[in-house]
């Protein structure tokens, strides 16, 4: 069923971005807001939207939900949603995390005639809200999403997938567990990495003067650092197994390095190390 009607429920980097890459790809259908006034007002000066609506009104007339809040706010939401869902609609999100969200949507949409779809783009900015939004931001993205046998032959799904591409994303298919497995490793666990270096460097100093013979490598290592807990509360809790081992195996890894430099195993992390390095710069 071709989309006609598009509610973005959270207007902001992601959800503005999104509206803009379908608009760019040749959506010609009706773009709608549920975000607060201000936010509203901002992304219609903006041409992010066509217009905005209290989730009330927008998403029973809406082909297309697409979930772009921070991850607990979109837990708690779900329930509305759910309820407010046309039949027939198919509702998606863009959480960084998908077991969490995905087994709740699975119970509230349990014989529904709308459906859910647990999706996650790999792409971002440092900065938050709908000014820094661009169409762009999602081109060539790898763009999980978390189908299962339902959601085989549905023509909406079908439709999202073949929007992602025209957008420009890389659709691939993950399960909820596997998405969050590898995410903590390859996204959650650095930022906890690097939080924690910069927060262990700052309380290491006698006075600020001192970072003045900090080298760009440091500046590498905390650029994560700058992100505050707010963005990253949801993530914590929703995922906290999964990065609790992802942190253990980087605590083993470094009381490995903290051994005598003697020591072979020092060299050969090293080595693993340089073929991550590489194996990242080739993608």
């Amino acid at each position: 069923m071709p989309l006609k009607t598009v509610t973005i429920v959270g207007v902001g980097l992601i959800g503005g971005s999104f509206a803009l890459a379908l608009r760019k790809a040749g959506f010609e259908g009706r773009i709608v807001g549920v975000s607060r006034p201000a936010t509203i007002a901002e992304a219609m000066e903006l041409g992010v939207i066509d217009e905005g609506a209290p989730l009330e009104e927008a998403l029973p007339a809406s082909d297309l939900i697409y979930l772009a809040q921070p991850i607990l706010r979109i837990l708690e939401q779900l329930p509305e949603v759910a309820r407010l869902a046309r039949p027939g609609s198919l509702v998606t999100d863009a959480g960084s995390t998908k077991k969490a969200i995905v087994e709740r949507a699975e119970e509230l949409f349990a014989g529904s005639e709308a459906r859910f779809l647990g999706g996650h783009p790999m792409a971002g900015k440092e900065g938050r809200g709908v000014a820094i939004a661009e169409a762009e931001l999602l081109r060539g993205a790898v763009y999980a999403i978390t189908p299962d046998a339902r959601h085989a032959g549905d023509e909406r799904v079908d439709e999202l997938v073949g929007w992602l591409r025209r957008i420009g994303c890389k659709p691939l298919a993950m399960t909820p567990d596997e998405h969050d497995r590898v995410t903590a490793m390859t996204s959650h666990v650095p930022q906890m990495v690097s939080t924690a270096l910069a927060a262990a460097v700052w309380e290491s100093l006698e006075n600020p003067t001192q970072l003045q013979v900090a080298g760009g490598g440091l500046r590498d290592m905390t650029r994560l650092a700058g992100s505050s807990y707010e963005i990253w509360e949801g993530i914590l809790k929703t995922n906290a197994a999964a990065i609790s081992e992802g942190l253990r195996r980087v605590a083993a890894e470094l009381e490995r390095l903290g051994k005598d430099p003697e020591d072979p195993a020092v060299a050969e992390r090293f080595a693993v190390a340089q073929t991550l390095h590489k194996k990242i710069r080739q993608s």
